[in-house]
């Protein structure tokens, strides 16, 4: 077989991975909750078999067997990676339903697609190959990468998330208990009106408690789910309220009352940052522009006055 069938062969090869992660992912995003599902068989005059049946092949075929290739490559990685994975994806609210092993087999199959692209297009250009294999291995290791970038980035607009609704939802939770319900009633009642982050996390506090945990370890899981300063002293004034028998509204008040100013504080040294982070657009994209448009009609007179005093 000649290197041009090779490389044509192994191109159509990274191209099919790469739209069936794309489509997987994008099944897993906009995939059945399982109350959708439930209510769906409930409400289907066929057997389950036949109901299951209803459904698309993606979601019977592409997304299974798409979950297992993740979850097979994901099991080759280094086994110190996946509680810092867990805890990352816990953090991150598990975007797109993604397990560990799904995000280390994302991970991988993602490497292997772009390293295997840029190689076969780096061979059809002729080029050198040490260099083109050194390119391939970069773009593999910036696709091995770039996942770990975006979760990152997940949970830190989550903690950011999170900042901005807690003074509001402790509000919602003072007015709650003030109006005579208890402080699992009031994260209840939050965690079906709202549809953010700290509401989905309240969610699981009471869901927790509900199961058999005592509040003081559902409140610790709380903090440790959402690593925020704010949350955790939260947390932890709630626990030492109820260890020492004092009035949960009382508490309520004065923590809803410095989260606002904490929020408030937060805004100023925002909006004192602003002035540092239009410096460098100012001096490398504005001036430039103003220059030219200010003294660039003026050059060439200048420069046929000098040639014309030089001769």
């Amino acid at each position: 077989m000649s290197s041009t069938a090779i490389s044509l062969f192994v191109g159509s090869l990274a191209m099919v991975s790469a739209i069936l992660v794309l489509f997987g992912l994008r099944r897993l995003a906009h995939g059945e909750t399982p109350k959708q599902q439930l209510e769906r068989l409930m409400a289907s005059p066929h057997p389950a078999e036949q109901a299951e049946l209803e459904q698309s092949f993606a979601d019977r075929v592409l997304r299974p067997w798409l979950r297992r290739q993740m979850r097979a490559a994901g099991s080759l990685a280094p086994s110190h990676n996946i509680e810092r994975m867990r805890t990352d994806l816990v953090r991150a609210g598990h975007p797109y339903n993604l397990g560990v092993l799904d995000f280390l087999g994302a991970k991988l199959l993602l490497a292997l697609v772009v390293g295997v692209a840029v190689f076969y297009a780096l061979s059809r250009s002729r080029g050198p190959a040490f260099q083109t294999i050194v390119l391939a291995v970069l773009a593999t290791a910036i696709g091995f990468l770039a996942p770990d970038f975006w979760l990152g980035s997940r949970v830190r607009k989550r903690k950011g998330e999170i900042r901005r609704s807690l003074p509001d939802a402790l509000d919602m939770l003072t007015i709650c208990v003030d109006a005579g319900s208890g402080l699992d009633s009031g994260m209840l009642k939050i965690s079906e009106k709202w549809q953010n982050a700290i509401a989905t996390e309240f969610g699981k506090v009471v869901a927790e408690v509900r199961i058999g945990l005592s509040r003081r370890e559902a409140l610790q899981n709380l903090a440790w789910r959402t690593n925020v300063e704010e949350v955790g002293s939260f947390t932890a004034v709630l626990t030492q309220a109820e260890q020492y028998g004092l009035s949960i509204a009382t508490v309520l008040h004065t923590q809803s009352e410095q989260m606002r100013i904490r929020r408030w504080q937060r805004a100023e040294e925002e909006a004192r940052r602003v002035p540092i982070k239009l410096l460098f657009p100012l001096i490398f994209m504005i001036f430039p522009a103003l220059l030219a448009v200010s003294i660039g009609p003026a050059i060439p007179i200048v420069v046929r006055t000098f040639s014309n005093l030089a001769r």
